[in-house]
């Protein structure tokens, strides 16, 4: 394989005129915070805003739980209405549709997030972290497009978009879960494996920064489960497919808090940035029968209410997620109530770890540290989504959905209207075509579907 740092410059040599890494993510500066942070990204998959405990679901998740009260929860952090978009979003600091990503990515290598892209794994990798990846990847079906490509140095999980938790293929039935360039076959269920891996890159990483990017497979179709996490619902949620849901919730709760716990006992708790997101809203139902029939259909899975909508739409059940950031002794726990979105992380990474991210890499997102500690609130940055079908843009407390289905132009006030009951399009035509002019600005750099 063809060393990552000989592919970045090769491929950067015509997009940014042939800089070198740390000319395009700014020079060493001094780190915001104390020292340089461990970071573990953990995304959870289809988990809707109404999935875990600390927003009020029935579902049990205390680590999960115990970890916000020692956290900022972000109460207004957008990610994208489906898996891939918002993968791409959190590597690369920028808008998934840039690359031509506006939906999860299928079986065309064509279709792959370009290698040529600056990501987040890249940026650590030359601050010298110990960068891993672990879980879901869905940016590229083969090796030539998977992590190792993209910046991680390890590289352990499963390439496609969904998977069957103990046999490890995707619905075609084709192999998925690999080592680094490799596809291995071993027994266990998904959610255990993955954690058992973090768990051993921590410790094998202890004594140096290291980046563990972490995607857990559920609580996406097709959900397998253990009776031990199915029982405690038997008598508290009557829908059995939204049992099944609730323990594969729980099941990955108490996994996440196997990996806090390495994170204890290795002692590098207080130098490690953790942040919680989900890839977009809860899935509403699955009524196919995928892996020739072993699974589904399944009437009821997540629950993004109150939030309008589900996975896949433009409407904020589909995209406002739960989300949290802790570090120990670094960021007082609050609930942070900023506009913030997927595309923030890599500014703010490459912010704390003294590499500003340049120009020349065009993020879309911006480093939000000061709003994680209430120096300053960011609500003005306009955050946009396209998936083809759909088109919107938040700037403020405005939001317009343009939806190519009937040709309708919506318009919510999210302040009062958070769950967007009320469309004032009518009412406020000056407003929406200002708001349409900033989308199709923000659009403008997109390539052309």
């Amino acid at each position: 394989m063809m060393a990552r740092s000989s592919i970045f410059i090769l491929g950067c040599s015509v997009a940014l005129g042939a800089h070198a890494v740390a000319d395009t993510i700014g020079n060493d500066g001094p780190a915001t915070g104390s020292g340089r942070p461990n970071v573990v990204l953990v995304v959870a998959d289809d988990l809707g805003w109404n999935d875990v405990g600390f927003h009020g679901a029935e579902i049990k998740t205390p680590r999960l739980d115990a970890l916000a009260r020692t956290s900022v929860v972000l109460n207004q952090f957008y990610v994208f209405p489906t898996c891939s978009p918002t993968r791409a979003a959190l590597l690369t600091g920028r808008n998934p549709s840039r690359f031509g990503i506006l939906g999860p990515l299928g079986l065309d290598p064509k279709t792959s997030l370009p290698l040529e892209t600056v990501t987040l794994a890249d940026c650590l990798n030359d601050a010298g972290y110990a960068t891993g990846h672990v879980g879901k990847w869905h940016l590229g079906p083969t090796f030539d497009f998977g992590p190792r490509r993209q910046g991680f140095q390890s590289a352990y999980g499963y390439l496609h978009g969904q998977i069957d938790q103990f046999k490890h293929h995707y619905k075609t039935l084709d192999k998925s879960w690999f080592r680094d360039d490799e596809f291995i076959e071993e027994p266990g269920h998904a959610t255990d494996l993955l954690a058992n891996e973090a768990a051993r890159f921590i410790e094998q990483h202890r004594e140096q920064p290291f980046f563990l990017y972490l995607c857990f497979s559920v609580p996406h179709y097709p959900l397998q489960e253990y009776d031990v996490w199915i029982q405690p619902y038997e008598k508290t949620i009557e829908h059995k497919d939204r049992r099944l849901n609730a323990a594969a919730v729980t099941h990955m709760d108490d996994a996440i808090g196997r990996v806090l716990d390495t994170l204890d006992r290795t002692g590098v708790r207080k130098q490690t940035l953790v942040i919680f997101t989900s890839d977009n809203g809860g899935q509403k139902d699955w009524l196919a029968t995928d892996y020739r029939g072993e699974h589904g259909p399944n009437e009821r899975l997540g629950d993004n209410r109150p939030l309008r909508d589900w996975k896949g739409s433009v409407y904020e059940g589909g995209i406002r997620v739960p989300a949290l950031v802790h570090w120990q002794g670094q960021l007082k726990p609050s609930v942070c109530n900023s506009v913030l979105c997927a595309t923030d992380i890599f500014p703010t990474v490459a912010g704390l770890i003294g590499k500003p991210l340049g120009s020349e890499l065009k993020p879309d997102g911006a480093d939000i540290w000061a709003a994680l500690t209430d120096e300053k609130a960011r609500d003005d940055h306009p955050i946009y989504w396209n998936t083809g079908a759909q088109k919107a843009v938040r700037v403020g407390d405005w939001k317009l959905v343009e939806s190519r289905r009937g040709g309708t132009t919506e318009l919510f006030d999210l302040r009062t209207d958070p769950f967007e009951t009320r469309d004032q399009a009518a009412d406020q035509p000056d407003r929406v075509e200002t708001l349409r002019q900033q989308l199709r600005q923000l659009l403008a750099d997109d390539p052309r579907q």
